[in-house]
C-alpha cells in the first residue's frame, strides 16, 4: 500500500463519518425546533371531548343585536345554570341555587356545529329532544343560539356557558368539577368561575 492511497482511505473514512455524525444531529435538531409532544399523550380533541372536559356555569345571554340579557329575564331564564357532560354520554343540569334541572343524554356534531340533548323523566323516559347550533366551543367557552320562534332566525338569544370548577351537586366532590383539573384563571376573554360561589 503506498502512502497517497493510504490517504485517500482516511479522507473517505473522515468523511463518512462528518457525514453520518450530521445525519445523527439533524434529527435532534429537528425534534428541538419541533413542539415537544410525546407518544399519544398529545391527541387532539374532538368538539365532544372539548364539551366534556370542563363543568360549565351560564355567565350571560346575548340577543340579535349583541345587547346582554339579564339572565332572570323569561327569554333565556330556562337555560341557565350548572351543565356536567360527561364522556359517557350523558349530562346532568341544575339551577344556579344547585337545585336539579335536567338530566339525559347528549351528543355534538363531528363539526361541533350543533349539540343534541334529550331530557328524561326519574323512570327514563324521553320528555322532549332539543338541537342548538353551536356558535363557539373551546376550552374555556361553550355558546350556543336559541330561536324563540323557529320559523323566524332573525330573532336569537346566544347562551353563553364559561369553564367552572362548580363541582357537581351531590356528588360530594367525586363529579367533573372535583381534584381542580380545571387549571387556568381566564383571561378577558371569558370569565372564570373559581370554587362553588355563584
Amino acid at each position: 500500500m503506498n502512502i497517497i492511497s493510504l490517504i485517500s482511505r482516511r479522507t473517505a473514512f473522515a468523511a463518512s463519518a462528518a457525514v453520518l455524525a450530521a445525519l445523527a444531529i439533524a434529527p435532534t435538531a429537528a425534534a428541538a425546533a419541533a413542539p415537544a409532544y410525546f407518544g399519544s399523550s398529545h391527541v387532539a380533541q374532538t368538539p365532544s371531548d372539548v364539551l366534556a372536559s370542563t363543568p360549565w356555569k351560564t355567565t350571560s345571554a346575548i340577543d340579535q343585536d349583541g345587547n346582554r340579557v339579564a339572565l332572570d329575564n323569561p327569554a333565556v331564564s330556562n337555560f341557565v345554570g350548572w351543565a356536567y357532560f360527561k364522556a359517557d354520554g350523558t349530562y346532568t343540569m341544575y339551577n344556579l341555587d344547585d337545585s336539579p334541572k335536567l338530566h339525559g343524554d347528549w351528543t355534538v356534531t363531528p363539526d361541533g356545529s350543533e349539540r343534541w340533548i334529550n331530557a328524561k323523566n326519574d323512570a327514563g323516559q324521553v320528555l322532549f329532544q332539543r338541537v342548538v347550533p353551536i356558535t363557539q366551543l373551546d376550552k374555556n367557552v361553550f355558546t350556543y343560539r336559541i330561536f324563540p320562534n323557529a320559523a323566524d332566525t332573525s330573532v336569537y338569544y346566544d347562551i353563553v356557558h364559561t369553564k367552572t370548577n362548580h363541582v357537581e351537586p351531590g356528588t360530594d366532590g367525586r363529579g367533573p368539577g372535583a381534584n381542580g383539573n380545571q387549571g387556568g384563571n381566564g383571561s378577558a376573554d371569558y370569565h372564570f368561575n373559581n370554587g362553588n360561589s355563584h
